[in-house]
């Protein structure tokens, strides 16, 4: 399975953010988009998602997403954590999960896969009751991946999941990324400003620079150039 971008390009209004952007996922890879701010990391997210206009050929499991709306593309097998949590913050924690699952007929696996989440977030089961809203930053992005989660994806594109998250927060995150990718063999694609944690769990990445593809390669080459590093990672 492999989710596949040729000549993508997206934006908001009259001009392109994202430009002629190709890339790809690989089946059970975990690949991360490196930039900095304004750089189109988002706009490419929410492209992929189908929550854009877009131009250009995606395609995930050799099913063509380009045209499909945001729910079908759900329903292919890719679900996405937006920048900023993307919980329902009105809904309780435990109706956030299960509004995740919408797409799913199988109601004693939803069940299961409910607690098996608590299980993987204790925090997220003692407030099972509290209104999304009400949780802590960590707290509401351990419910996002969660939520993501529950709908059974292909692949899981994260967007800026350490926003706002402390240093521990972030490890913690991270950490159960790793665990999500090797316990499910679930692809992923990170867009990611600290760069340092990203490459940790990722193998390869592309750069990003003012929405356009500026270089590729693997998470060694990427950490060891010190011209990529300078120009592109921040530290």
């Amino acid at each position: 399975m492999t989710l596949k971008l040729e000549s993508v390009f997206a934006g908001y209004g009259a001009g392109d953010v994202v430009r002629d952007v190709s890339l790809e996922v690989n089946d059970g890879e975990v690949v991360v988009i490196l930039g900095a701010n304004g750089a189109g990391k988002t706009t490419l997210m929410r492209a992929i998602s189908g929550l854009i206009p877009r131009r250009g050929r995606i395609t995930f499991d050799g099913a063509e997403l380009s045209r499909l709306s945001p729910d079908k593309i759900v329903r292919t097998g890719v679900a996405q954590v937006p920048q900023g949590r993307g919980t329902i913050v009105d809904l309780t924690v435990e109706e956030n999960l299960r509004a995740g699952a919408l797409a799913r007929h199988d109601r004693s696996r939803v069940n299961e896969d409910v607690e098996l989440w608590y299980d993987k977030f204790p925090r997220l089961a003692e407030r099972r009751k509290q209104k999304a809203g009400l949780l802590s930053g960590g707290e509401q992005q351990m419910l996002a991946v969660s939520r993501a989660m529950m709908s059974r994806p292909k692949v899981l594109l994260c967007d800026e999941p350490s926003l706002g998250l402390s240093p521990k927060l972030v490890q913690d995150l991270f950490s159960s990324l790793k665990w999500i990718n090797q316990e499910w063999g679930m692809a992923m694609l990170i867009v990611e400003q600290n760069a340092a944690i990203a490459l940790s769990v990722a193998s390869r990445g592309y750069l990003l620079e003012v929405g356009s593809i500026a270089g590729a390669g693997d998470s060694e080459y990427l950490n060891g150039s010190d011209a990529v590093r300078a120009a592109y990672l921040g530290y």
